[in-house]
């Protein structure tokens, strides 16, 4: 019953937090939580009078260590498709790392224990800390990134900013393209509204590119039949901060002040919005779909890239999270011992 009770209470506070903001990172650890602690203490409720709930409690610890395995797995028969498809650098090897890390780890935490004892188990409790933490993490930034990139925004927006992600031979390649047709869908349901949006394709121009992405995106906007009047090229932004920055810069000496749509792929909405949120502007972010064997590496880029701009965050995080465990551990060792 304590389990379902803490369940309720995460799931009180990611309705709460959502409802303040939905790009909050926060969401993410209490929708996690509350699904974890709610399903299990459910679950323990219904085992005492259904032999079903009982298997599945079963089944549910059995899946946990089992997951780690096909995770693992998964991961690097993952990163060596990225690296047949995308090439060999550090950011295709990300998955093919992870799933080594994710198949190693445990292996190296009995070694420890066995060779070393005393001092091998705190070095696996360690280990076993640094993992979990990063799992959770990771699993709360994946499934609300999931679920914000699903949200609909109800709101007004009186721009559509579609982020740039690079051109091959100055043409638009897919991934861009499924932003910007993404970008066309919004635009096409808020003139059904009666709204009217103008649309910013934002990026500038790359050292191995021989024009700015803004311009190469406003060209295939104009293909698909958007009026001139309703396109606003953005050509000078470098970065995610930039195409927002700039973007707002551009909009303001338009006169075109109000609430934005930010566009881009999926596995960028979370950062993104939490990214827009810090700077204070006023945006929800939509995504566009990804090619699947791209996700697992995207996730994971994005992912370290928010611990990194999180640092701070980040660190009173684990900090809490190993208060939390070692609390754990402890009051587990002293009813072993008691």
């Amino acid at each position: 019953m304590f389990l379902l009770a803490l369940g309720v209470v995460f799931a009180v506070c990611f309705a709460v937090s959502r409802a303040k903001d939905p790009r909050l990172l926060r969401n993410g650890p209490f929708l996690v939580a509350a699904i974890a602690f709610g399903g299990a203490g459910l679950l323990m409720v219904l085992a005492e009078y259904s032999i079903v709930a009982s298997i599945l409690l079963w089944i549910l610890g059995l899946a946990i260590p089992l997951s780690i395995l096909v995770f693992g797995v998964g991961l690097i028969a993952n990163g060596i498709t990225m690296l047949r498809r995308e090439g060999r650098s550090l950011g295709n090897q990300l998955s093919l790392i992870v799933g080594v890390l994710v198949l190693a780890l445990p292996v190296i935490s009995v070694v420890l224990v066995v060779q070393f004892r005393v001092t091998g188990f705190w070095l696996a409790a360690l280990i076993g800390l640094a993992s979990a933490y990063a799992s959770v993490a990771f699993v709360s930034f994946a499934l609300y990134s999931v679920v914000y990139g699903r949200m609909r925004h109800t709101f007004t927006p009186s721009a559509i900013v579609i982020h740039g992600s690079g051109l091959i031979r100055g043409r638009v390649p897919a991934l861009l393209r499924g932003r910007l047709d993404r970008g066309l869908r919004v635009y096409g349901a808020e003139l059904a509204r009666g709204n009217h949006p103008v649309l910013v394709p934002s990026g500038g121009q790359g050292d191995d590119e021989p024009r700015p992405e803004g311009e190469a995106m406003a060209d295939y906007l104009r293909e698909q039949g958007v009026p001139e009047a309703d396109i606003l090229p953005e050509t000078q932004s470098t970065s995610t901060r930039e195409n927002i920055a700039r973007s707002i810069e551009l909009l303001d000496e338009a006169d075109r002040r109000g609430p934005i749509m930010l566009v881009t792929s999926d596995y960028h909405v979370l950062r993104t919005a939490s990214l827009a949120r810090r700077m204070d502007v006023d945006a929800q972010v939509v995504g566009s779909r990804t090619a699947r064997y791209y996700v697992p590496s995207a996730f994971i880029r994005e992912f370290v890239a928010l611990l990194v701009e999180n640092r701070v965050a980040t660190l009173i995080a684990v900090g809490t999270f190993a208060v939390l465990l070692v609390a754990i551990l402890v009051g587990t060792l002293t009813s072993a011992l008691g």
